[in-house]
């Protein structure tokens, strides 16, 4: 791979981080998907008197499913 491929990478790789933290930061606002990401049925919290735990498990899942089919999408020949 030369120099000029190697920049698109990059600049392809920054786009990507952009559209991320726009997607972030505007999540709170949009209703629907966005607005139950982190309250699924699945994620476990246990709420006490002084003490909370909460575990996204259901999210986690759906996090990593769709970042591995992007991934798929992305680096396939």
């Amino acid at each position: 791979m030369d120099i000029s491929g190697f920049g698109k990478i990059l600049i392809g790789i920054g786009i990507l981080i952009m559209l991320m933290g726009a997607v972030l930061v505007f999540a709170g606002r949009l209703p629907g998907l966005f607005g139950s990401i982190g309250k699924l049925p699945g994620d476990i919290l246990i709420k006490r008197d002084n003490f909370t735990f909460y575990f996204p498990i259901t999210t986690s899942i759906l996090a990593s499913v769709i970042l591995s089919l992007l991934a798929w999408l992305l680096l396939r020949k």
